[in-house]
C-alpha cells in the first residue's frame, strides 16, 4: 500500500491537473480518486474488519488490504554505504514530489549535474517523472555538488534528499 505521504502528493497532483478520476490498483489495494465541487476525495476499495483512516485535508480515506503493514527498511544514500567518514555539506537538494528519479534528460544524453559540479539558483540538476510528466528539479541554491544520494531510476519520496551542495 502507499505510504501517506506518497498519497497526498497523489492528491495534490490529481487536484492540480486537469484529471477528474485517478485509480491506482495493487495486489495490497486499490485506490480511486475524484474530483467532486473542487475537492479531492480518495476511496480504497472495502475492506472486511479494516477502519477507515483519515490523513489530511483535503479527506482521505485509505483501507489497507494487509492490516499488518510489513516495515521497509530506509533508504541508504548511494554513497554513504561505502563510506564511514560524514560528507561536508550546507544544505540538501529535496525531492519536490513522489516520482522516479533521472539524473539525465535522456538515457544517451550526458547527466544534469556530478559532484564538483557548481550549481546556480535555476540550475537543472535532475527529473522526477510522476505521474508521466517529468518535472525538472532546480538547484534553488549556489554551491558545489558534493554528493549525490540517489541512484538513477530510483523512486524518490516527497522530502527526500536527492544531493547535498556546499555553499560558497
Amino acid at each position: 500500500m502507499l505510504k501517506v505521504q506518497e498519497i497526498r502528493e497523489l492528491i495534490k497532483l490529481v487536484d492540480e491537473s486537469s484529471v477528474s478520476e485517478f485509480t491506482y490498483e495493487t495486489d495490497d489495494g486499490k485506490i480511486s480518486m475524484s474530483k467532486q465541487q473542487g475537492e479531492v476525495v480518495q476511496m480504497a476499495a472495502p475492506q472486511p474488519a479494516v477502519t477507515p483512516q483519515p490523513v489530511a485535508e483535503p479527506k482521505v480515506e485509505a483501507q489497507p488490504a494487509d492490516p499488518q503493514p510489513e516495515p521497509q527498511p530506509a533508504a541508504e544514500p548511494k554513497e554513504e554505504a561505502a563510506q564511514t567518514g560524514a560528507v561536508d555539506y550546507d544544505t540538501e537538494i529535496v525531492s519536490p514530489m513522489v516520482g522516479t528519479f533521472y539524473e539525465a534528460p535522456s538515457p544517451d544524453d550526458d547527466v544534469y549535474v556530478q559532484v564538483g559540479d557548481h550549481v546556480e539558483e535555476n540550475s537543472v540538476v535532475c527529473i522526477v517523472e510522476a505521474m508521466k510528466l517529468f518535472n525538472e528539479i532546480e538547484a534553488e541554491t549556489k554551491g558545489e555538488i558534493v554528493e549525490i544520494l540517489v541512484d538513477d531510476g530510483e523512486l524518490v519520496e516527497y522530502g527526500q534528499p536527492l544531493f547535498r551542495v556546499k555553499q560558497k
